[in-house]
């Protein structure tokens, strides 16, 4: 028996997919026949611990599975070790915790404000409460210049101050190149753990469009999704200079990752994993990889031709990130967003390094275009899709977001105020004839390349 229901929307979804482009830098489209082995009969399989070390019989096939994942991990990123049960990247950092740090030790990762991840030692994640996180940021001066903007010095000097056990190199809205060396520097100077999530360049440097951690860092995490193309899951490295630090690295991260955070591993997933590997390690992702850093170029030139500021003053991989204060005031993130979305063109609201307003309400928005170089796009398309967007951004100039005003009795009065305002710019842009022609220019132009 069907259920209408459920098919109706995977239906939806398709064909919201094929109409509209994906420009959220973190998404991507796994291949078909990556799809095909995540609903394989390894769907079915439980197969808590490890190969040859499982707590269930029938696993000859997922072992011979994992360990072939496992090779080819280490052989695409040039590493000796490879982990490729966790979840998804959160875990994966959340082990790399457990396997290096007690409760308590001293952590330094890149600010959220800055474009770091949660789990890099945010106050509201796991690792900023069961850790002591130092969180260090960008250079007050030149964020809008293309050029390196960690103030190394200062690093250095918080980790000498502080001590950590563990330092975090990598972000989720970083538009720049990671000098891992400088960061090994100061790590190897106070004997840090010196980690880096690759998870969104991970596709990139397989491609050898990024520079690689592995020579300058101990460990090494990524989700295989995003710029990789796989299924949503995530894997852990160590390298040479890792298993120089601590010989048993691999085997605390094993225990780590199970039975310390989870149960057994997801098998389907696994085979995705390891398809996308090899498909990664073929001359046709190399090209992949370099068209994505160049439609980064080619769509972050276009933006600022037209006007935008854009935080690194460009992209150096395949990701844009967009300050719109000067253009559309302090806050406007989320109404990009939302217009962008309503003509076919999907990324996310985003903090800037200098924002100004509440993370709720960001005055960025964060896109890339992994996704729709995967359908082929090129740079002439990127210039397509910067234009609409310039288009759309030119019909938000009326929108200003409520200001938090003192004589609110209560907190809650100025949010549904703010909440009322949006919902009033949504009913209005749906209705905006322009704004439906656009839709329809997005949608005939998105047709014309098909999802893998």
């Amino acid at each position: 028996m069907k259920d209408i229901k459920i098919y109706n929307l995977v239906k939806k979804e398709e064909k919201r997919q094929k109409e509209g482009i994906e420009l959220i830098p973190s998404e991507n489209y796994a291949s078909s026949e990556v799809r095909k082995v995540l609903s394989s009969y390894f769907v079915n399989k439980y197969s808590e611990g490890y190969p040859k070390k499982r707590y269930y019989g029938g696993n000859e096939n997922v072992d011979e599975l994992e360990i072939l994942c496992q090779e080819r991990a280490k052989k695409l990123f040039g590493v000796p070790f490879a982990n490729v049960q966790p979840y998804s990247g959160s875990p994966a950092n959340l082990a790399v915790y457990l396997a290096t740090c007690k409760p308590g030790d001293v952590i330094m990762g890149q600010a959220l404000i800055a474009g770091g991840h949660l789990t890099h030692g945010h106050s509201v994640s796991a690792t900023g409460i069961f850790y002591k996180p130092f969180q260090y940021s960008l250079k007050k001066d030149n964020v809008y210049k293309n050029n390196d903007l960690f103030d190394y010095a200062e690093i250095r000097r918080l980790a000498k101050e502080h001590k950590p056990k563990l330092i975090w190199v990598g972000a989720t809205a970083y538009p720049l190149k990671f000098n891992y060396k400088k960061f090994a520097e100061i790590a190897d100077e106070v004997g840090a753990y010196l980690v880096a999530d690759i998870a969104h360049v991970a596709g990139l440097i397989a491609g050898g469009a990024h520079p690689s951690p592995v020579p300058y860092v101990h460990i090494v995490t990524t989700t295989t999704h995003k710029t990789l193309r796989g299924p949503r899951g995530a894997m852990i490295m160590v390298t040479n200079k890792g298993l120089k630090k601590d010989p048993d690295l691999g085997d605390k991260i094993n225990k780590a990752v199970f039975p310390g955070l989870q149960g057994g591993p997801h098998d389907n997933t696994t085979a995705g994993i390891a398809l996308a590997l090899f498909e990664a390690s073929q001359p046709s992702f190399k090209k992949y990889a370099t068209q994505v850093v160049k439609n980064s170029g080619a769509l972050a030139k276009t933006l600022m031709d037209g006007g935008l500021k854009l935080v690194g003053g460009g992209s150096e991989n395949h990701l844009l990130l967009v300050n719109l204060t000067s253009v559309l005031g302090a806050g406007s993130g989320v109404f990009a967003q939302k217009a962008l979305d309503l003509v076919g063109l999907t990324l996310n609201k985003n903090t800037v390094p200098d924002e100004t307003s509440s993370p709720f309400y960001p005055s960025g928005v964060r896109l890339g275009p992994p996704a729709s170089t995967s359908r082929g796009m090129k740079e002439k398309e990127m210039k397509f899709i910067g234009g609409v967007i310039l288009e759309v951004v030119n019909l938000l100039k009326p929108y200003k977001l409520p200001e938090k005003k003192p004589s609110f009795a209560k907190a809650s009065e100025g949010k549904e105020e703010r909440k009322d305002y949006i919902a009033k710019f949504e009913k209005e842009m749906r209705a905006n004839k322009k704004m439906k022609e656009i839709h329809l220019r997005v949608k005939k132009f998105a047709l014309r390349f098909p999802i893998p």
